[in-house]
């Protein structure tokens, strides 16, 4: 039998944020739309439902005249991630 996959990482582009934050202290929104080549509307309402779940904090600033939205997995996040590859391995074995 299968376990169910975490619906809030199933989602190609919310699992390619949260992917792209592994093993990165944080990670600017610019970066994931270079990498993801989504929309920013896209990535916003994405990285909001991330920060819904818990999985995600954002902090908004300023760099220079510019905006800067900086984003970090939580601790919640990565152990969500770590269990959705192990899942995602059992399906593979199977």
């Amino acid at each position: 039998m299968f376990k169910p996959l975490d619906p809030i990482l199933h989602s190609e582009l919310r699992l390619a944020i949260i992917s792209l934050m592994i093993g990165n202290d944080h990670i600017e929104f610019g970066y994931i739309k270079e990498k993801t080549k989504a929309t920013s509307g896209n990535i916003s309402v994405q990285l909001q439902k991330l920060k819904d779940a818990d999985y995600i904090s954002i902090d908004k600033s300023f760099k220079g005249n510019y905006p800067l939205t900086s984003c970090n997995i939580t601790e919640k996040g990565l152990k969500a991630f770590e269990e959705y590859v192990k899942i995602l391995e059992t399906y593979i074995r199977k």
